[in-house]
């Protein structure tokens, strides 16, 4: 699938940062144990990692994106695929940086016959010593930042700017975080998957653990529950759910991705809290019907259509 259906004339302009990974995508009749062996249906290689994904998302909406984040030296086989792939995509990358004689991350993985993946991922650690291009270059024209928390060592700072000039910032929050964590007040949007939710607060209940983050972060919390759908906190701290969307799974591997782009795309349209929710999680429902990890993300007119029939129901995982 490839372009995109155009929900704007000028769409808003989406800055995602994170880091890129080459994922080499092997289909198993399962997980092998131990020392064993096991042989693959299917093998693709795909572009991947949370905030690329993310990006190929928020172009097949119909959005813009740009990506920013650190890859390897600029004439290794990973960058010059992944170049290629985003080009492909319609994703701006002017603003990715290349690191000399470093190795792009990459990933092996499994999927199994229910959809579930199992993800090996190598990134070099000088990866995080990355310097980004300068804040009045990456804020021009952004409607918004979207980016993963295990990025905090390098975008904190530029997150804090973009909230200060009333910019969007909506975190992907797929790792434990330290409750002194910049990024709880470098954010307007914190969007958990439950497990990382549960550590952070060191809460076993998502919607006690939303309570308590809550008490040190102004952002716009919620927590992706896979099959049991999304669970949030209205602006009066109640608690309230968006149901997931009932679909046959078959590949799970980025679709939580998927969510999180179409909710910040959702965000810089306008769009209502339950409804940007219910939007999100209409797109990685999709998105997990068909292999082929973001690449296989929806476009903005089956989403419309899934969303017309108002279906839910409890089928699809969303966490990445």
């Amino acid at each position: 699938m490839k372009s995109h259906d155009k929900a704007q004339k000028n769409p808003p302009r989406i800055l995602c940062i994170g880091m890129p990974v080459r994922d080499l995508t092997f289909r198993v009749g399962g997980v092998p144990a131990r020392g064993s062996k096991e042989n693959a249906t299917h093998f693709d290689e795909i572009c991947g990692g949370n905030a690329l994904n993310a990006a190929i998302g928020i172009v097949r909406l119909g959005g813009r994106a740009s990506v920013c984040g650190p890859m390897g030296d600029i004439n290794e086989t990973s960058s010059r695929f992944m170049f290629d792939r985003l080009a492909q995509e319609g994703i701006e990358t002017r603003h990715i940086v290349h690191m000399p004689g470093l190795v792009t991350p990459i990933s092996a993985v499994l999927v199994d016959p229910s959809g579930e993946r199992t993800i090996v991922t190598f990134r070099d650690p000088e990866l995080w010593k990355v310097k980004l291009p300068p804040t009045e270059a990456l804020l021009d024209d952004c409607a918004a930042i979207l980016t993963e928390s295990r990025c905090a060592e390098f975008c904190t700072e530029l997150c804090a700017e973009a909230v200060r000039r009333g910019i969007p910032v909506i975190v992907d929050v797929d790792r434990a975080m330290s409750l002194r964590e910049g990024l709880l007040n470098a954010s307007s949007h914190l969007v958990f998957s439950s497990e990382p939710l549960q550590e952070t607060a060191d809460i076993a209940d998502d919607a006690e653990a939303l309570r308590k983050i809550a008490k040190l972060t102004p952002s716009f919390l919620a927590g992706t529950r896979g099959a049991r759908g999304t669970i949030w906190l209205d602006e009066s701290g109640s608690i309230q759910e968006t149901p997931a969307f009932p679909v046959h799974t078959v590949d799970t591997l980025g679709a939580g991705d998927i969510f999180h782009g179409a909710f910040a795309l959702a965000i810089t349209e306008g769009q209502e809290l339950r409804q940007a929710l219910r939007f999100a999680s209409a797109a990685a429902a999709l998105k997990c019907t068909r292999f082929g990890g973001a690449l296989a993300a929806p476009g903005r007119a089956e989403v419309e259509a899934l969303l017309g029939r108002g279906e839910v129901g409890s089928r699809v995982s969303i966490d990445r």
